[in-house]
């Protein structure tokens, strides 16, 4: 079966390539392969079954920045398609966006339903074949590429592969002569067992997070979860320190600062002024810091003050042991937990071997790479399907060329 373009891969970026490359170039036979029965699986179950489709940050240079791996590659790509251009992409096809507190951009329907019904309407419209149930067996380069499925024989003249972190996919592209990042989780919890939060899930709060013995630190809300801690400020841990965690087998201390950006010294000294001031009043009827009841009871427990305890019998030493709570707790990390269904891979093409400008491989002619089959991830936010939309429309147009 002769096809113009193939694309390997029903998902996002897949799907985005074949829509751009066929408006372009409408007489381009176009088709796309997928392994499984079902196309654009991924889309369906992100951001928790609403699709976080892109982030509110427009300026090329700052989106760049939420790239743990590809911030300095994106960096021209996202000059030339940038998130307010994946929004006027959908608002053209009639789909709606809006943006949340924290700057993530869903449809305004909150359904993932609408993002992948418009991209099957769009190959529909413009007549762009999707092939379920082939798993790519064989690529070979000969005078066009040949691509063997579970189900029969392809060649074209260019090939887009977007099949993300697909281990057999990727040990045909290291046959071609590419180098491959060796794979490793990102964007995951950490696993705790630890008394002073063992009764605290559901709780999130503002605190500052360090790695000790790493230069790993972030910043954010804090979810205390029945397994351990998850949350912004982790998981934005877990996407920049995915190399560094892996070698340590997820075996590893953090440091908690709970009131963010207070250090023990201040928290001290607050903690005098409250007991010179309160004495004959309960511990834990003052809470002197904005953070939650239930942590600031678990703290007080942990530095030995209990509930019958009034400020005046407050030792020196318990004084201090809690501004430590507060501000420097150790926790021990012992494995992780994937992140909801959100499993995003550190790993892939080696990005030296790509032509950021055409999305083409350095390699070999006629072959290009978008999503994340390229050693490119983000931390969580939308920021992964940006990286999609960026390379599919930039591979396209090279491609439509």
């Amino acid at each position: 079966m002769d096809y113009d373009v193939l694309i390997v891969g029903g998902g996002a970026a897949g799907f985005f390539a074949a829509i751009h490359i066929a408006e372009t170039k409408p007489k381009l036979k176009i088709a796309i392969l997928e392994k499984g029965k079902e196309v654009l699986t991924k889309v369906k179950i992100s951001g928790g079954g609403r699709c976080n489709v892109t982030h509110a940050e427009f300026v090329p240079n700052e989106l760049a920045k939420y790239y743990p791996r590809g911030e300095k590659e994106l960096k021209g790509p996202f000059h030339t398609f940038c998130s307010g251009d994946t929004i006027a992409f959908f608002e053209k096809r009639g789909v709606a966006l809006k943006i949340e507190e924290d700057g993530r951009m869903f449809p305004t329907s909150d359904s993932s339903q609408t993002i992948i019904d418009c991209f099957l309407h769009e190959v529909n419209r413009l007549g762009v074949s999707v092939l379920t149930g082939h798993a790519v067996k064989r690529i070979e380069r000969q005078d066009t590429w040949l691509v063997e499925t579970s189900k029969g024989e392809f060649s074209c003249k260019k090939l887009l592969i977007a099949s993300g972190s697909s281990p057999k996919v990727w040990r045909m592209i290291k046959d071609l002569g590419h180098s491959l990042v060796t794979p490793v989780p990102s964007l995951f919890t950490f696993n705790i067992n630890d008394q002073r939060i063992k009764s605290l899930p559901g709780l999130s709060t503002m605190g500052s997070v360090k790695i000790l013995g790493t230069h790993l630190n972030s910043e954010g809300p804090v979810l205390i979860t029945h397994w351990g801690l998850s949350g912004p400020a982790i998981l934005k841990l877990s996407a920049w320190g995915a190399r560094d965690l892996n070698a340590l087998d997820y075996k590893f201390k953090i440091q908690i600062n709970w009131l963010y950006n207070q250090g023990l010294e201040e928290a001290l000294e607050e903690l005098k002024l409250v007991k010179a001031n309160n004495g004959k009043k309960l511990v834990v009827n003052i809470k002197p810091f904005e953070i939650p009841k239930r942590l600031w009871f678990s703290l007080l427990n942990a530095s030995g003050i209990t509930d019958q305890m009034r400020w005046a019998e407050v030792s020196k030493q318990q004084l201090t042991t809690l501004a430590s709570q507060l501000t420097q707790s150790v926790y021990d990390v012992d494995g992780k937990s994937t992140f909801k269904e959100e499993f995003v891979t550190a790993g892939g093409v080696d990005l030296k071997e790509v032509d950021f400008k055409t999305y083409q491989s350095k390699i070999q002619k006629d072959l290009y790479f978008a999503g994340e089959v390229l050693n490119i991830d983000a931390i969580t936010g939308g920021f992964n399907f940006q990286n999609a939309w960026t390379g599919a429309f930039i591979a396209a147009k090279a491609i439509a060329d």
